[in-house]
This record gives structure tokens, C-alpha cells and sequence, in this order.
């Protein structure tokens, strides 16, 4: 035998909704995984050759609250305190020339490195190459934040850089997170 509950509203212990009804099927759930960012480079930005560079993912495919500076810091300082799943990925060039070294993708904390993922091609020198990175990062929801830096390592000549594209398709540096939990 089948029951049926009617509601259109379910809620918490404490009062607080977790998923609402408008009464024709269509279900509003409670922001899981908000806030949630993701950002782009949208045009090279050329770096000095084996310096330490901040990415300025000046450009936003999803911002959910408003979290990510675009414009100034480019970081990312979320609002809700929890656990985060954060990813970036650089695409580190040598326009001119096929002599690039090696690249370094880090992500930092509060202004430190917390993560870093190299590729070395000190033995077969490449035009370019794509870093990817990622890790879960606890954030305090006030002060926290997380930014991205790279680094291009040419032999010699050329103009190193970090490839930036406002083509969908093309968008091979981005920087992202999402809340997964508290």
C-alpha cells in the first residue's frame, strides 16, 4: 500500500527550510554548494621568464554570491565557513619560441603556497603546457582567501606567458571552488 505526504515545506530542527514546494512541482533546495566561483583569463598576460606570478583571472563564468574579485585581488574570500574543493588550472606559453623549461601552478592561502604541481621539460624543451591543481582547503568564511600564482621557465628568448582566451573553448587558465561541506 502507497502513502502520499503532502507538503511544501520541509524543515530542520531548527526552523530552517531545506526544501520548499511552490506547489506545482518545482523544488527549491537549500545552497549546498555555495558560494561557488569560476573565473577565467580572458587575454595573455605576459611574466617575466622564472618569477613567481599572480594569475588575474580577470573574467567570471559563475559567481554565486559575489565572492571573487575580478578586478583588483583576484581572489576568492567565501562568506560561509567549510571545506572547499578548489582547482585551477595555467596554461603557461613561450610564444615565440619552443624553449620553455618547466611551469610551476600554485595555489595560496591567506597568502602562502598550499599546493604546487610542476612539469619539467628540462630534457625535451615544449612551446607550452597546461598545470593543472587541485585540493580541499578548510575556509573561515570571514577572512580566508585563496589565490592562484604560476610560474613560466624559458631557456632563452621568446615571451613567456600565461595563455588567456575569451573563447569558451579556449579557456585555458581558470580558477574555480565550491563549498562541499562545513
Amino acid at each position: 500500500m502507497a502513502s502520499i505526504i503532502k507538503a511544501n515545506q520541509l524543515q530542520d530542527f531548527g526552523g530552517n527550510s531545506i526544501i520548499t514546494s511552490d506547489g506545482a512541482g518545482n523544488l527549491t533546495t537549500q545552497k549546498i554548494n555555495y558560494p561557488a566561483f569560476e573565473a577565467y583569463l580572458s587575454a595573455d598576460q605576459t611574466v617575466s621568464d622564472a618569477v613567481t606570478t599572480k594569475v588575474q583571472f580577470d573574467a567570471k563564468d559563475l559567481d554565486t554570491d559575489n565572492c571573487y574579485d575580478n578586478s583588483t585581488n583576484y581572489r576568492f574570500t567565501p562568506t560561509v565557513a567549510g571545506k572547499y574543493f578548489v582547482f585551477a588550472r595555467v596554461m603557461a606559453l613561450n610564444t615565440s619560441n619552443t624553449n620553455l623549461a618547466s611551469a610551476i601552478n600554485f595555489i595560496y592561502k591567506n597568502g602562502a603556497s598550499i599546493s604546487r604541481e610542476q612539469i619539467d621539460f628540462t630534457a625535451n624543451y615544449i612551446k607550452n603546457a597546461s598545470i593543472n591543481n587541485s585540493l580541499i582547503v578548510d575556509m573561515n568564511g570571514s577572512s580566508d582567501y585563496l589565490e592562484v600564482f604560476g610560474m613560466v621557465n624559458v631557456i632563452s628568448g621568446g615571451s613567456p606567458s600565461f595563455y588567456g582566451a575569451s573563447s569558451s573553448l579556449y579557456r585555458w587558465c581558470r580558477f574555480g571552488a565550491y563549498r562541499i561541506g562545513s
